[in-house]
């Protein structure tokens, strides 16, 4: 075996394999350099930009709810066990 090294335009992502089967000229010309430039394109970028943004914070305020959840648990069976001992005092 020899040393032999990858090179970068030697791998394709699994995103550019979508790309091939919907066009595959479009993948050729992007593959070879060309930098295609849309209104639609910046539209998409800005779209993913946003939507990216809106998951963030979805899964943040989806982590904070669990855990105040978690705290409401707590002092719910807190006030259960003292209002069980003060019944039994």
């Amino acid at each position: 075996m020899g040393n032999t090294k990858i090179k970068k335009n030697d791998v394709i992502s699994a995103s550019e394999i979508g790309q091939y089967y919907f066009c595959p000229r479009s993948w050729y010309l992007q593959r070879s350099g060309y930098k295609p430039d849309s209104i639609m394109l910046d539209f998409g970028r800005d779209k993913h930009a946003e939507l990216g943004k809106i998951m963030y914070y979805a899964e943040r305020n989806k982590k904070r709810s669990s855990f105040l959840s978690y705290i409401g648990f707590i002092l719910f069976f807190t006030a259960i066990l003292i209002l069980l001992l003060e019944v039994m005092l």
